[in-house]
């Protein structure tokens, strides 16, 4: 069986999907698409029957693309208001010595969430940081003989209102959620290598309404903050000064803009009529300038937050999101933070720009915890694998709207 997972971030300017192909020699990428939000503020769901109306449409691209439509998805929920608690668990697996089964892993995990989850929240996901089978450590105990099973994990929890919110609004698309992440765990996963696994860093996600500062300690997420800044900023700023509308605004930042006006050029310049008639010049150098007043204030707020959420020693900081994406964002990060911080860049064909890693990273997170727990899993059907494969007939769209119970970490319900 082929495994095929899909992934929806639901951010405030764009709506990405993702769909790939699980494989041993990584993720083969199907389709990443977006699609231009509606009702939403700081990637909550204001209005969700907008929110729906982006969805749709971009399903509607997605089925046109592959020939099938999506059904099935992990989504991304806002994380301004989620949980994290250390979780402690212990179980019995026999008298004598027994080889560690799926179920054993899973059991332990599902111990080890009991108390740490609050009152009117709800489980997102628990994340083992390390196990112990009898006194010997590891990381993988599937497979390992011992009498007990023991795990240290975090306990990631959302309020109910905003996963239901979010439940619901999928499930007007027609959508089933098969798994419920906050972005930063994708941020993490997107990017992540050996050497992030074994130290202390930082993931800095710059999205359009907000930045996201998270704290990784060994592959673990251990604290974030959501600061009330980003993209929306600095075409509020372009909009401001030179007078032009927001899609001008966002043309001029994508388009002309540097992060750090270094390599600026004065000669390089666009006529614009502004919001008042006037037939106005805007130059690279002046139009960069302003562009990185606005991005050094982010970066450095984003740098006292990570001072103020963590004391440890920081080994790396990787920056990511659609804002990084700014030509010689990379300029003005070094002369932020040193050498210590670098770009991620997604490596992968199909899906090689930042607004993507959020998607990228929830599918590599949803695999992990597959292997972790010895399942398969797709998102399509055999025959609708044979209409990928161009092997079958195309198929309409389905009219059936049910949100199943989402099965989330244990994949047991």
């Amino acid at each position: 069986m082929r495994q095929i997972v899909a992934s929806l971030d639901i951010g405030t300017y764009k709506i990405k999907l993702v769909v790939a192909e699980l494989r041993e020699d990584g993720l083969n990428i199907l389709c990443a698409i977006d699609e231009e939000s509606r009702g939403i503020v700081k990637g909550e769901i204001i209005d969700s029957d907008e929110t729906v109306y982006a969805i749709k449409k971009l399903l509607k691209k997605e089925e046109d693309l592959l020939g099938i439509k999506v059904t099935k998805v992990i989504v991304s929920i806002n994380e301004e208001r989620a949980s994290f608690k250390i979780g402690e668990a212990s179980i019995k697996i026999g008298e004598n010595e027994s080889e560690i089964a799926a179920s054993d892993v899973v059991r332990v995990l599902q111990t080890s969430v009991k108390g740490n989850v609050d009152n009117d929240f709800d489980l997102i996901t628990v994340v083992p940081i390390m196990f112990k089978v009898d006194d010997r450590k590891t990381r993988i105990p599937k497979g390992l003989k011992g009498t007990s099973l023991s795990v240290k994990s975090v306990v990631v929890s959302a309020p109910k209102r905003d996963i239901y919110l979010a439940a619901k609004t999928l499930e007007k698309c027609g959508l089933e959620v098969v798994d419920i992440m906050i972005p930063s765990i994708g941020s993490y996963f997107a990017h992540k290598n050996e050497s992030t696994d074994t130290t202390t860093g930082v993931v800095i996600d710059c999205g359009y309404e907000t930045i996201n500062v998270s704290i990784v300690n060994k592959g673990i997420i251990i604290n974030n903050a959501v600061l009330p800044i980003g993209g929306k900023n600095v075409d509020s700023d372009i909009m401001y000064v030179y007078k032009v509308n927001e899609s001008e605004a966002r043309e001029l930042k994508e388009n002309m803009a540097l992060a750090n006006k270094k390599n600026a050029l004065k000669n390089i310049r666009e006529n614009y009529v502004n919001s008042e008639g006037e037939n106005i010049v805007i130059n690279q150098l002046e139009l960069s300038d302003l562009t990185m007043s606005r991005v050094r204030e982010m970066l450095n707020m984003a740098k006292n937050e990570i001072n103020y959420l963590t004391k440890k020693e920081i080994s790396y900081i990787i920056i990511t999101g659609g804002l990084s994406e700014l030509k010689d964002f990379s300029i003005e990060v070094e002369s932020v933070f040193g050498r210590v911080a670098t770009i991620g860049k997604i490596q992968i064909v199909g899906a090689r720009d930042n607004k993507y890693a959020s998607c990228i990273g929830m599918i590599k997170y949803f695999d992990t915890k597959l292997k972790l727990r010895d399942k398969e899993y797709s998102i399509f059907s055999d025959d609708d694998e044979e209409t990928l494969s161009g092997m079958g007939d195309k198929k309409g769209s389905s009219d059936t709207s049910i949100l199943s119970k989402v099965f989330g970490i244990f994949f047991d319900n």
